[in-house]
């Protein structure tokens, strides 16, 4: 049954609103999508579950096809189950907590690994039950510190989350596989360019991993790939270890006053008036030992200075360093700190006081790119002071060794082969190998083919529902409204009657009933009282990709066809109109 523009549930606004950042947001409001409740939380319109609920179908369809069954667990839950695997206090404040009236701890789901487990646990028993694959699409809470994007970056979404179960390693490759190429179909349906990058499991652990990225230039994901097809997310990038140099013919280091030179820059500038280098170059910024101190708080309160030594133009990228200290959380190093560590030279600090087995018990780590046998300069731990030619192993040591700094535009790929370029990208998807990690924290075994008890090896597969409708909407439209793709689109005609004409509206009626008895979906602007003008506005905004215009021309015999994203328009003769539209549906 046509959608009636008369009754339907929907409010146009012609103004941004002032919350929204994106393109994409600012139309979804606009159009009537969807409505901002709070921060990071939505209200789905009408015509918004229309477009969610064919995404969700499209995902349907393909994990079927792999053979993967639906669930649907409750998004309320108790706490013992994730205390056993230590995600109640690893997720931090990410994590919605509350109580229920016996004063049982209870928590809004972020992701339900925990209660697969144990479903499989409380039905399965033996390797003839396995594999297994099973998928829910269900609503998650996060308590996101910035909420952004509308419903690309929220509070409460729905993700599709499935998971494989098998007897060993080789039936998880198996599944990982099987639940790639799925993916695959899923974003080529979907219809947005993506790109499959190496990421990092973060607090979900396991091996392999992969993400699926939206490539847009308003992502928070920074990603990186070169011209022979590698491609990861920063935050997975493995920078090698430099090799060793020789530093026989380096001579001894040497302290010198470098007054008022608490950066860098003005570290640099000092160096190259008083002294200069012997090969006749200039200093710059490598040439540099930065010293970066930030605090870590675990999650049980505790905090923990951390020392990371880097190339002096190089900075620390916050989010590889989280990815590397997870579950802690990183704050910066502040004054009061400073105070409790007096040996620390704020602007001079060196390797010399660093290290858990100095003077300053501060753990200290080095970016992979500071070779053994390099010669540096950096602080002597004394104001105005600095030491050139310092070498790492001849005369300074760390604790190890940290994937934490900046990768730039124009890097060396990490096998040596390609050079890097940047881009933005939105995660849809994330697929990992979890392999025994939640099934050996809940008791997840069964019996194998020897009658011995094994534990379950797992694989993770998310998709990003609601987020998926955002990524669409960012990646089609222009300046007057949204354009969907055809199989994600509330309907498939827009039929806009643009006459006050009683006449016109019986005809319409009939030629809406003619498009319907096809199987063609028909949103349907039948209000009496509105003038063309904002009708044809409203159909723009609203972005159906056909559009079917019934108006003056119909004296004549004619309606008009405009397709949305060409903007191509045609008159054809009233008689032929339903079929018409429907061959333009059937070949789009």
């Amino acid at each position: 049954m046509a959608l009636r523009m008369s009754t339907l549930f929907l409010r146009t606004l012609r103004e941004d609103p002032a919350d929204a950042e994106l393109p994409g947001h600012r139309l979804l409001v606009r159009a009537g999508y969807v409505r901002r409740v709070a921060p990071g939380i939505y209200t789905w319109l009408p015509l918004g579950m229309k477009v969610l609920g064919k995404v969700e179908e499209i995902i349907r369809e393909e994990m079927a096809r792999i053979g993967s069954q639906e669930v649907k667990f409750p998004a309320l839950l108790p706490r013992e189950p994730y205390d056993a695997t230590g995600r109640w206090s690893e997720y931090g404040d990410l994590l919605f907590r509350l109580k229920d009236r016996k004063d049982a701890d209870m928590l809004l789901g972020p992701t339900h690994e925990e209660m697969f487990c144990l479903a499989v646990k409380d039905m399965y028993s033996s390797y003839k039950d396995l594999p297994l694959a099973l998928f829910q699409m269900q609503n998650k809470y996060r308590d996101e510190a910035r909420p952004r994007a509308g419903i690309l970056r929220g509070r409460e979404f729905i993700m599709k989350d499935s998971y494989s179960f098998d007897i060993d390693k080789a039936g998880l490759d198996k599944a990982y596989d099987a639940h790639r190429e799925a993916y695959i179909r899923i974003f080529n349906r979907l219809g947005f360019e993506y790109v499959i990058v190496q990421a990092d499991s973060g607090a979900m652990g396991g091996s392999a991993s992969e993400e699926f990225l939206a490539v847009n230039p308003n992502g928070e994901d920074t990603f990186v790939r070169d011209e022979h097809g590698y491609a990861a997310n920063v935050e997975a990038v493995v920078v090698p270890q430099a090799p060793e140099v020789d530093a026989s013919s380096t001579p001894a280091a040497q302290v010198h006053d470098t007054p008022d030179t608490p950066t860098i820059d003005t570290l640099v500038e000092s160096l190259n008036a008083n002294h200069p280098r012997t090969d006749g170059r200039s200093w710059t910024g490598a040439d540099s030992l930065k010293n970066v101190l930030v605090m870590l708080v675990h999650p049980d309160g505790t905090r923990e200075p951390l020392a990371i030594g880097l190339p002096g133009d190089r900075e620390v990228d916050a989010k590889r360093l989280e990815v590397q200290v997870a579950p802690a959380e990183v704050e910066a190093f502040e004054e009061k700190d400073f105070a409790d560590y007096p040996m620390l030279a704020k602007g001079y600090i060196g390797p010399g006081v660093l290290g858990s087995e100095k003077s300053s018990k501060i753990r200290y780590l080095l970016d992979p790119s500071i070779a053994v046998g390099s010669a540096w300069v950096t602080g002597a731990d004394e104001p105005g002071k600095h030491v050139i030619d310092l070498v790492h192993g001849r005369d300074f040591t760390a604790d190890g060794t940290v994937q934490a700094g900046e990768i730039r535009e124009g890097d060396v790929a990490p096998d040596g082969k390609g050079t890097l370029t940047l881009a933005r990208g939105i995660e849809m998807g994330h697929i990992f190998q979890l392999g025994t990690k939640y099934a050996e924290a809940l008791g997840l075994k069964v019996l194998d083919e020897n009658g011995k008890l094994v534990t379950v090896t797992m694989g993770s597969y998310g998709v990003g529902v609601t987020r998926a409708v955002g990524v669409v909407a960012e990646d089609n439209h222009d300046q007057y409204g949204l354009i969907w793709p055809r199989e994600l689109a509330p309907a498939d005609v827009h039929v806009v009657v643009a006459s006050k004409d009683e006449e016109v509206f019986v005809k319409a009626d009939e030629i809406v009933r003619g498009i319907e008895a096809q199987g063609v979906e028909v949103l349907y602007d039948d209000r009496r009282k509105v003038s063309p003008g904002v009708k044809f506005k409203d159909a723009e905004l609203i972005g159906v990709p056909t559009i079917l215009v019934i108006g003056k021309g119909l004296a004549d015999g004619k309606v008009e066809i405009k397709d949305r994203r060409s903007g191509e328009r045609r008159e054809v003769e009233v008689g032929s109109a339903v079929a018409e539209v429907v061959a333009e549906v059937q070949q789009s």
